[in-house]
């Protein structure tokens, strides 16, 4: 187990915290949450051994294998999967000691290597980290192309696959789904929730604590305090505390009437679309919430837009794509004040593109896009967070866009963004991403925009920024568009989901649930379907798509059936490898070119075995599925 007990650690002066106590079991999955600065990677740095205490003392087992997610990737040209099996050090090490046996014809050691690598299930190792890479997003293709070849966004992905192959007891996830889509969010959730090891997560995102995490430890006020429980008890159980204190206690009375008061307007002009109940549903929720983040730095609101009008944007059979080539094609949309979006899809199938297009960004390939006259449009991208002058401070970028506005008004705008006292006057260039996020956003809230585009826009956000984010939408008069993993803002913000897929983009019939389940079935084998008809026509119908279904499943039947006489094929021939092995005259010098031939052999077959049992694995849980849809 991990235990800390009367552990205090300093950056520098700054007490970060102290007499902390906690207890982590092997096996438990442990939320890390408090305000950026409090000290949560110092923790994991302390963890990792690179940083001490200052009073106190920390204890983890010897034995354990601490994996964690690297947050540089080195420039080199080893393909992506092979990146990613270093993940897993012993495999690497033994590997390497094999390869060594080999070169000085060490016949006994090769053998004993080969045992060790089939102990750790080391001829799966490449199937295993081609699943971790396909789960993540990365097409079959890219497995063998140069790390070098990938941008920072999906360099971090590999990282993330390398931390996850490792075969570690402690897993340290710093903000692991920063640089990810939705459906590589909802993957890894399920990795992480069958994960055998202790997990020590630091996340911003709720839905992703709540499916994740089974305690949280909040540090806050330089103490550390354990809440049993998912994000949500610990969000009730925080404002359950504060309400005993009075200054906090009536300042959560004023914030549930202001959240009540948008709840109840969108109430009566909600739809009946499923996505908007379900927004109707989390809104109420955040009345629950609310209390416990009155202590809050941020607070902010949309000014009204400078020019209204309807419709704002217009696509008409538009497509857009690069160089010529179409991604996303026959697009229609009217964007009109109060329109909220949120935009669904795979990755790589084109949100980001779509957005662009409807921030002018990027041109169509065909069809008319159209732009109401004098509208502002406001574009949040990542890319933008690197363009900020890196000279000036918060207070100059506003400035630059209000040469007659006071001082006085602007620190006290911005300082809504967190940006209080010297914070407004330093120079951005050092901020991390949070605050430089904060910043281009307090710069698109200032423009008074009548379209707010937002790509990602809680990337490297804290979790008390994307609530003042999502209270700030609330009462935005214009229209959204939004892509974003972060599922608590899109259940709040968007009334109408569109799904971005297959070279379309529509609009999807249903919410954030059924759009996880359109992730799980969009790649089974289509069910057939039978026609309704009656009588004689009914039970022809009915021995047709029977007939139909029994040709569809027999491709699924012979693979397996082949995969498994491969088996026994290969069983035979490793049994009579490994006897010949057995044979103690074999281990003789005189014999050490018939032993290397044999243990290549073994290894060969091993890899091959291995591989067939993973196809037939495979086939066989796709046939089940199949037969199972059939019933």
């Amino acid at each position: 187990m991990i235990k800390l007990n009367k552990l205090s650690i300093r950056r520098g002066v700054r007490l970060l915290f102290e007499d902390a106590n906690l207890t982590v079991h092997p096996g438990q999955n442990v939320g890390l949450t408090g305000a950026n600065g409090t000290g949560k990677s110092s923790l994991f740095a302390l963890f990792r051994d690179q940083l001490h205490a200052d009073t106190g003392s920390v204890s983890i087992p010897d034995s354990w294998v601490i994996a964690h997610v690297a947050q540089e990737t080195p420039a080199v040209e080893q393909s992506a999967i092979d990146y990613v099996l270093e993940g897993d050090a012993e495999l690497t090490r033994l590997q390497a000691e094999l390869v060594k046996a080999e070169q000085e014809h060490d016949g006994h050691h090769q053998s004993e290597l080969h045992d060790k690598l089939a102990a750790i299930n080391g001829y799966t190792a490449r199937s295993r980290a081609g699943r971790l890479m396909h789960g993540l997003g990365f097409k079959a293709e890219q497995e063998t192309l140069p790390v070098t070849s990938f941008s920072g966004g999906w360099r971090m992905r590999l990282n993330l696959a390398q931390a996850l192959m490792c075969r570690s007891d402690l897993l340290l996830l710093d903000e692991p789904t920063n640089h990810l889509d939705l459906e590589a969010v909802y993957w890894l959730e399920e990795w992480l929730r069958n994960y055998p090891g202790t997990l020590i997560l630091i996340s911003h995102d709720r839905d992703f604590l709540d499916r994740v995490v089974t305690q949280i430890v909040h540090i806050e006020h330089q103490r550390m305090k354990v809440y049993s429980g998912n994000y949500s008890a610990f969000e009730l159980a925080r404002a359950e505390h504060l309400a005993h204190q009075q200054a906090a206690h009536q300042k959560q009375q004023r914030e549930i009437a202001h959240i009540r008061s948008f709840v109840t307007r969108f109430k009566a002009k909600a739809t009946k679309a499923k996505q908007a109940q379900s927004r109707v549903k989390a809104l109420e929720r955040m009345e629950l919430i609310a209390p416990a983040h009155v202590d809050s730095p941020f607070h902010f609101s949309f000014f009204p837009p400078s020019r209204l009008t309807t419709p704002l944007i217009s696509l008409e059979k538009v497509a857009v794509g690069y160089n010529d080539v179409a991604l996303i094609e026959n697009v229609k949309l009217s964007l009109a004040p109060g329109d909220r979006i949120g935009l669904l899809g795979p990755n790589g199938a084109g949100k980001s593109t779509l957005i662009k297009l409807i921030a002018g960004v990027l041109p169509q390939l065909k069809g008319k896009r159209k732009e109401a006259k004098d509208i502002r449009i406001a574009y949040f991208a990542q890319h933008q967070l690197e363009q900020l002058y890196v000279e000036d401070s918060p207070l100059q970028h506003l400035q630059r866009l209000d040469r007659q506005a006071s001082e006085s008004d602007l620190r006290n705008f911005v300082g809504g963004f967190g940006f209080q006292g010297d914070d407004a006057l330093a120079p951005v260039g050092p901020f991390s991403g949070g605050e430089k996020a904060r910043l281009v956003l307090a710069l698109l809230v200032y423009q008074k925009p009548a379209v707010l585009l937002l790509d990602e826009p809680t990337n490297h956000l804290d979790l008390e920024m994307r609530l003042a984010l999502t209270l700030a939408l609330q009462d935005f008069e214009g229209a959204l568009v939004v892509v974003s993993h972060d599922r608590h803002l899109l259940r709040t913000v968007a009334d109408e989901l569109w799904l971005v897929s297959d070279g379309q983009a529509k609009t999807f019939d249903g919410d954030l649930d059924d759009y996880r389940q359109w992730l799980i079935t969009k790649d089974k084998p289509v069910k057939t379907e039978t026609s309704i008809s009656s009588g004689n026509n009914k039970k022809k119908n009915d021995r047709q798509a029977a007939a139909a279904q029994r040709q569809k499943l027999q491709p699924l039947r012979n693979v397996v059936k082949k995969a498994e006489q491969q088996m026994d094929k290969l069983q035979t021939k490793l049994t009579a490898v490994e006897e010949q092995l057995a044979d103690g005259s074999l281990y003789e010098d005189s014999n050490k070119d018939k032993l290397k031939a044999l243990l290549r052999d073994q290894a060969a077959i091993k890899s091959e075995l291995e591989q067939t049992e993973s196809d037939w694995f495979e086939a066989s849980d796709a046939l089940e599925t199949a037969q199972a849809e059939e019933e």
